[in-house]
């Protein structure tokens, strides 16, 4: 039984999932998992790898949707893109994106944050 949180997130996911895909982007995975690293989209834009972290609220009270992806989901995420780039033996550019979703009733708003944030290796 999914709780409303995780409803709202795989919505919000979908909603994702669409967006890039009509802009273009070919969808390699989702919800990627290496142990308890989880990479919500990842996808193939121009010959780069793009790695999504998606943020969905259905209110922006407390602050927008991106402003809750962590320092700490952050360092997951890249190590998870490492996991990824050795397990499937990929050498291409990489990019770091979030994307925002507030959803009141059938109301969306999208944010896409493109270059978000970078790995300091």
């Amino acid at each position: 039984m999914m709780t409303d949180n995780q409803k709202i997130g795989n919505d919000g996911e979908n909603i994702a999932a669409s967006y890039l895909i009509k802009k273009g982007y070919t969808i390699l995975d989702t919800n990627w998992r290496y142990g308890h690293l989880e990479v919500d989209i990842i996808a193939e834009y121009n010959g780069m790898v793009v790695f999504f972290e998606v943020k969905t609220r259905t209110s922006n009270t407390l602050g927008s949707p991106e402003q809750f992806v962590t320092k700490q989901k952050q360092n997951n995420l890249i190590r998870a893109a490492n996991f990824y780039f050795t397990k499937k033996h990929c050498s291409q550019e990489v990019r770091f994106d979030i994307i925002g979703i507030l959803q009141k009733g059938d109301k969306v708003e999208l944010t896409h944050m493109e270059d978000a944030f970078q790995p300091s290796w």
